[in-house]
């Protein structure tokens, strides 16, 4: 079996991979662009770090699944005192590992993915998260795995406080309801003097007006 780079027009870079077998030759052609820059969602500041063995650590997730009720089952993992505590949400089973840890933490993590985590890594493994809502990292000599925490009620209160606070600030203040006229302009309050003062008015202008006099219709008179 051959490998060798070949210029071809065919290929967006110029150069073309060839694998060449007594049979068969493969010939893959180059694309040009960018890989993605993933450096950047890898995190680098951390609150919370701990070392523990996956084997333990398997043997504990393997426990907690067979109590899960679904296929998904979330695990809280508790770091702190020398120790990892994976537990159920539902308080139904409980393993503990002994690991070396720095700084506390609480985070769930759906227990698939810690699994698939565990075995990747395999020997002893480091974790590293700075919260509940960050992305947290497993290291070992031949990986770097990034695993994306589950959501809880104690993790999403800050921000409803936050988006909740910010609603009051902003929301605007009622104003008086009014009827409009038959103009369609907003009248003035009236205040109960105002009101009785005009009403007074009214009547000593109905009382000035002149009264008409009524005519007597005359009676006929007869001719002879």
């Amino acid at each position: 079996m051959r490998v060798s780079f070949e210029k071809s027009g065919d290929s967006l870079d110029g150069m073309s991979l060839t694998l060449d077998t007594e049979l068969i030759r493969y010939k893959w052609r180059g694309a040009d662009g960018n890989f993605p820059e993933y450096e950047k969602l890898i995190p680098d500041q951390f609150n919370t770090l701990t070392s523990f063995d996956t084997n333990e650590a398997l043997k504990a997730v393997s426990s907690l699944k067979v109590l899960s009720d679904s296929k998904s089952y979330p695990i809280d993992l508790t770091i702190g005192n020398g120790k990892v505590i994976m537990s159920n949400p539902d308080d139904k089973g409980q393993a503990e590992i002994a690991a070396d840890t720095q700084g506390e933490g609480k985070v769930r993590i759906d227990g698939s993915y810690l699994a698939d985590a565990l075995r990747a890594c395999g020997g002893m493994v480091e974790l590293k998260l700075s919260d509940s809502k960050s992305p947290m990292l497993f290291t070992s000599p031949d990986y770097e795995l990034v695993v994306m925490p589950m959501l809880t009620s104690e993790s999403q209160k800050p921000e409803d406080k936050a988006e909740q606070a910010e609603t009051e600030d902003t929301e605007p203040e009622a104003e008086p309801y009014r009827v409009k006229g038959i103009s369609g302009e907003v009248p003035e309050p009236v205040s109960p003097s105002e009101q009785a003062e005009e009403a007074e008015a009214e009547v000593i202008t109905k009382s000035e007006k002149p009264k008409r006099k009524r005519s007597k219709a005359k009676e006929p008179v007869a001719v002879a």
